[in-house]
């Protein structure tokens, strides 16, 4: 993806955000230089890669398979194993009219996926089998505290307001419908590097061409812009 793309989703993001009276913390709106200012104060941001997130899944068709995301909170995997500090996370989340977020299921993360706004988010749903394929067996699913039990394969609309709970190993799709929908998330420690089971092989994080500077970092940008002078 070009940085000039990224750039003018990320601006596109955060008035669709605020359109839908979601606010997102100061650090949203840091540019490079305010970073350049940072040190270890700003450790957990980094460690914990809150903040803006894009994806193309590595395919170069965003508009029609991606995904804008910005991850307000999350704790860190070891906290996890220790059951100490922050064991949850919660992301904000631009899903475009059938702008698809590719089937995959998480190995240990169990999340609410939650519309907050706009048009209809679309969920399609299968179990998975012993070996990571699509299984027939019927998917048993809490949306807003009431229990579930559908076809594999079964679609389930969320209007703004519902939600869906989805368990670890559980393959989810998901796309808009009618209108842009501001989607959030309420999970478990958010790890995206060893958590994440796509169903197809596809990349998590998008290959930059840098045809102009980052207006506000990304996650993927830490590593080389924040360089704690104390």
């Amino acid at each position: 993806m070009k940085r000039s793309e990224i750039n003018s989703l990320i601006r596109e993001g955060e008035a669709f955000i605020r359109q839908n009276n979601f606010h997102l913390p100061p650090f949203a709106y840091w540019s490079p230089a305010d970073w350049a200012t940072k040190g270890a104060e700003v450790r957990e941001i980094v460690d914990n890669e809150l903040g803006w997130d894009i994806t193309d899944f590595g395919l170069g068709t965003y508009p029609q398979k991606g995904l804008l995301l910005f991850t307000v909170r999350n704790g860190h995997p070891d906290n996890l194993k220790r059951m100490q500090g922050k064991v949850y996370a919660e992301k904000i989340m631009v899903v475009g009219v059938d702008q698809l977020t590719v089937y995959h299921f998480h190995w240990s993360k169990m999340e609410d996926i939650i519309n907050r706004g706009g048009g209809k988010l679309m969920i399609q749903l299968y179990n998975s089998t012993p070996d990571d394929k699509l299984a027939d067996t019927d998917v048993t699913v809490s949306t807003d505290g009431v229990q579930r039990v559908m076809k594999a394969g079964s679609i389930v609309a969320l209007s703004p307001g519902e939600s869906i709970s989805l368990p670890p190993r559980l393959y989810h799709q998901f796309w808009g419908a009618e209108a842009r929908v501001l989607v959030g998330e309420v999970s478990m420690v958010n790890d995206d590097h060893t958590d994440n089971r796509f169903y197809d092989p596809v990349g998590r994080f998008p290959d930059i061409e840098a045809d102009e500077p980052p207006a506000h970092l990304l996650v993927t940008d830490y590593a080389r812009y924040y360089q704690p002078s104390r």
